[in-house]
């Protein structure tokens, strides 16, 4: 029996931050027994302690076996020796404060000791509770939680990967439900971008929903994004599409002339007529901007000879009293009726386009579309922050702010599953941008970012983070990870395929909840992205359990190989695999509402369906039919 049980063997090689370790002969059969405690030696992910004097130094195993010896022992003896190849990544100073990385490198024979759980206690135990939040527990020791730093998890951003199926979701509803708590962080504000409606069911008990269309039975409100607090690029992109040279001068020009009536009509604080710019978020009316355009690309007038150009005269279609037929409205969308252009005939036949037309015809017949579109009526038509023609409106932006990052439920989750995928990227960095100027701007009051963190997160980001994607999705999210941190922005990026998210965004992001991850495109992006010499650790991501993470980073004091908490069954998100094959009793299991190949066949009807489609909302309440009274005598419901 050797005298010290932790050790399992000594430094041979050193190279940087990577040592090769002999292991000695006791521990062949690879278990060492401590306090009663078993211990698997040489676990790829687990930990070892190297002593320095009053200093421990920690790492982690990333190789085991022949391929871990150090090249020259390993040609002379490939297979005679046992060896472990150690990531170092921390040290526990003499005041047993422990620390990433590490201030001296161990030197050859010194010894190297398992990591028992008393020590795993010291690494992980937190400093003041409510700086930690547990998330689950280590997978190779249960009774030790896994704590992450709230501190650092929000501010310095983080990210959330896995394939399909290994628990991503559900992963991520457990973090916010614990972020959210209202006993240890009443005032907490978490934004959750949702683009396929999983989470309202999972975080309804302290959330706040917005969608485009709404069940106000549940509590759900309407979502609208105000056009006129979009930035004019935003707003052209979306409304009109491409614009350049004159044409999107006069319109940047006509845009401003209307904020400044708006605000002639409606002061607001802290801007003035003067000091307005194209991007000052104040209301104006969209409706009359394309009248005004419309009016003039399409005009035509009479000429008069001789007369002077303010006295030509309008060419409307007459009807049989002289009187126009359509001259136009701008609310309702509906264009003026002109002559057609004439060049020959008498001077009184003669019809011809007004003056200065813009060549706009396409990009105006655009606009008008979409501002008669119920498709686009969350954006164009915002309810009560809709303008009037002359620019004033019910609601201003404060009260929007309020409702999504001011109310009195923690989380809000804006679902835009109903948004239209051709502006989706679009809208998302409008929002984005949206958010962060305000709690950039209110940096230093009570509502900002550095007195009251936000915490926004993006699902589903390789949809609109990709490498390929240059549009104001992903230069809102690159703005905020790499200045986020300093004005309580912090992002949280969800995604099943990291290779597809920009690198730039990715190597912001301080924290990593890696899940399972099969491809070794996804896992490299995700070693690259790590802040520490991991690989050997990242090696297992094809080989992890539904709901079990690797997390790296500064939120961890060593990374943590944890089984992640699963929250409530009440709170799961909709994002389960739909079940193909049903066993049991339908009475009993209720697999008659959930569908498969099993259930007996009945006839179909799909006018729910279409009823659904229509609404464009997935979401439906089943309400039972009562069961017919059975008939006697012939007669229906005759009890007698």
């Amino acid at each position: 029996m050797r005298p010290d049980p932790t050790r399992i063997g000594s430094v041979q090689d050193v190279a940087g931050t990577t040592i090769s370790v002999s292991l000695v002969n006791e521990t062949v059969t690879g278990l060492s027994v401590f306090k009663g405690e078993s211990y698997r030696v040489g676990q790829v992910g687990s930990f070892v302690r190297i002593p320095l004097g009053y200093t421990s130094l920690f790492g982690i195993v990333s190789q085991v076996g022949a391929g871990a010896a150090p090249k020259t022992d390993g040609d002379m003896h490939p297979w005679g020796s046992q060896w472990l190849k150690v990531q170092l990544v921390g040290e526990r100073s003499p005041e047993g404060r422990f620390e990433r990385g590490v201030s001296q490198h161990p030197t050859i024979n010194d010894p190297v000791h398992i990591v028992t759980e008393d020590n795993l206690r010291e690494i992980y135990g937190p400093g003041d509770p409510t700086d930690f939040v547990s998330v689950g527990h280590l997978a190779s020791a249960e009774s030790i939680p896994a704590l992450i730093n709230i501190n650092k998890l929000i501010t310095r951003h983080s990210a959330v990967v896995g394939t399909t199926g290994a628990g991503k979701s559900t992963t991520v509803a457990g973090l916010l439900a614990s972020l959210s708590n209202p006993d240890r962080y009443p005032s907490a504000r978490i934004v959750v971008l949702d683009i396929h409606g999983e989470y309202a069911k999972a975080l309804e008990d302290r959330a706040s929903v917005f969608r485009i269309a709404p069940d106000i039975e549940k509590g759900e409100r309407s979502l609208h994004i105000p056009f006129w607090a979009l930035s004019f690029d935003e707003l052209t992109k979306l409304a009109f599409g491409k614009l350049e040279g004159k044409p999107r001068a006069a319109i940047e020009d006509a845009v401003i002339a209307l904020k400044r009536e708006s605000l002639r009509k409606q002061p607001r604080e802290g801007v003035s007529p003067e000091r307005l710019t194209i991007d000052t978020p104040v209301p104006f009316c969209l409706h009359k901007l394309w009248l005004d355009f419309h009016e003039r690309e399409h005009r035509t007038v009479v000429p008069k000879p001789g007369a002077a150009a303010e006295e030509v005269e309008s060419a409307f279609v007459l009807d049989d009293n002289d009187q126009p037929i359509q001259v136009g409205d701008a609310m309702a969308v509906v264009p003026p009726q002109y002559r057609t252009v004439k060049t020959t005939g008498t001077a009184d036949e003669r019809v011809q386009l007004g003056p200065d037309p813009l060549n706009l015809g396409q990009q105006l017949a655009v606009l008008a579309s979409k501002l008669r579109s119920p498709q686009f009526s969350f954006l164009f038509n915002p309810g009560d922050y809709s303008p009037s023609i002359d620019g004033t409106v019910d609601k201003d932006l404060n009260i929007l702010l309020e409702d999504w990052i001011g109310g009195p439920s923690p989380i809000t989750i804006l679902d835009l599953s109903g948004i239209p995928s051709t502006v989706l990227n679009d809208l998302i960095g409008a929002l984005l941008r949206i958010l962060y100027d305000a709690l950039f701007w209110g940096q230093k009051l009570p509502e900002g970012g550095r007195l009251r963190p936000l915490l926004l997160v993006l699902e589903e980001a390789h949809a609109y983070l990709g490498k390929e994607h240059s549009g104001s999705a992903a230069a809102a999210v690159r703005r905020i990870a790499k200045e986020g941190r300093k004005y309580g922005v912090g992002a949280m990026i969800v995604s099943q395929r990291p290779s597809e998210i920009d690198p730039t965004i990715l190597s912001q992001c301080g924290t990593i909840f890696a899940m399972r991850l099969a491809n070794e495109l996804d896992r490299g992006q995700i070693a690259g992205a790590a802040s520490d010499n991991l690989k050997g650790l990242f090696d297992m991501l094809p080989v992890l359990r539904t709901g079990e993470a690797i997390i790296v980073g500064e939120a961890v004091s060593l990374p943590i190989r944890t089984l992640i908490d699963p929250p409530d069954m009440n709170r799961t998100p909709d994002s389960d695999d739909p079940r193909v094959v049903v066993r049991g009793d339908p009475n009993v299991d209720g697999f008659e509402s959930e569908g498969g190949w099993a259930v007996p066949r009945y006839k179909d009807d799909y006018t729910i369906i279409m009823r659904q489609w229509r609404q464009q909302t997935p979401h439906y309440e089943h309400k039972k039919v009562e069961a017919a009274e059975p008939e006697t005598d012939g007669k229906k419901g005759d009890k007698s």
